[in-house]
C-alpha cells in the first residue's frame, strides 16, 4: 500500500493556549509526576488520581463499529489530530511506530487509536487510511460533529478551525498530547509533543 500523503498547504498551528487548556484538567487535582497509590512511577506526565473518561462508539469504513470503551487488558494510546496536519500529527504517529516497534510481540496489548477533528473533510476511510499508513494495526477514527465535540470535552481536549479561506481550506489547531488509558478506560498519563517516544515505549512495556 502507497502512504497517503497528507496536504501541506495548510499548515497546523498548535497554540500554546490550546495546549493549556487540553492539560488543564490533568492539573487540577493532580499532583503531576508523582505516583499514585499502587500505579508504578511512569515517564509521561502522570494524572494522579487517573481520570475516567466516557466512551464513545465510531463507524468504521467498512460499516462496523469501534468503541473507546476499555477492553480488558489492553492499554489505549489516543491523540486528536487531523490528516491535513503537515507536522504534529505525523510526528506522534512516526513516534508511535517506534514505541510499537520497541514492545515488539508485547504491542498486541495495546490500542494506537487516532481520532480526527476535522470530520468535515476526514471521512471513516481517509481517516482510517491515514492512521493505517504508519502502521496496519493503528486505527483511525473520524465521527459526526457531535461525537467529535464529546469525545474532545470528555478528554479535557480542544480543536478549531484557523486560517480559514473556505469550507474546505484551513487549518486545525488541536491539542498536541498523546493520551494513556488504562484497561479500566482511565487517563493515566500524557505525552506532550516533543517528550519522545521512548517515554512513551517504556510506560507501555511497564503498565502491559
Amino acid at each position: 500500500m502507497h502512504p497517503v500523503a497528507a496536504p501541506r498547504r495548510f499548515g497546523a498551528r498548535i497554540t500554546a493556549s490550546a495546549l493549556a487548556r487540553a492539560m488543564a484538567f490533568a492539573v487540577t487535582g493532580a499532583a503531576l509526576f508523582a505516583a499514585c497509590t499502587g500505579t508504578p512511577q511512569l515517564h509521561g506526565v502522570m494524572v494522579d488520581p487517573p481520570r475516567e473518561v466516557a466512551a464513545f462508539t465510531f463507524t468504521r469504513a467498512s460499516g462496523a463499529t469501534f468503541t473507546t470503551a476499555p477492553e480488558s487488558g489492553r492499554l489505549t494510546v489516543l491523540f486528536f489530530g487531523y490528516t491535513h496536519c503537515p507536522d504534529v500529527c505525523p510526528t506522534t504517529l512516526s513516534d508511535w511506530k517506534r514505541a510499537k516497534t520497541k514492545l515488539g510481540a508485547d504491542a498486541a496489548a495495546v490500542r494506537f487509536v487516532f481520532v480526527s477533528v476535522d470530520p468535515a473533510r476526514d471521512t471513516p476511510a481517509i481517516a482510517e487510511r491515514y492512521a493505517t499508513q504508519f502502521d496496519a494495526a493503528f486505527t483511525g477514527l473520524s465521527g459526526d460533529s457531535a461525537t467529535t465535540a464529546g469525545i474532545l470535552a470528555a478528554f479535557g481536549a480542544s480543536a478549531a478551525r484557523e486560517g480559514i479561506v473556505d469550507s474546505t481550506h484551513y487549518s486545525v489547531a488541536h491539542a498536541a498530547q498523546t493520551f494513556l488509558l488504562d484497561d479500566r478506560g482511565r487517563i493515566v498519563a500524557m505525552y506532550p509533543l516533543g517528550i519522545g517516544w521512548e517515554a512513551l515505549a517504556a510506560d507501555l512495556a511497564t503498565l502491559r
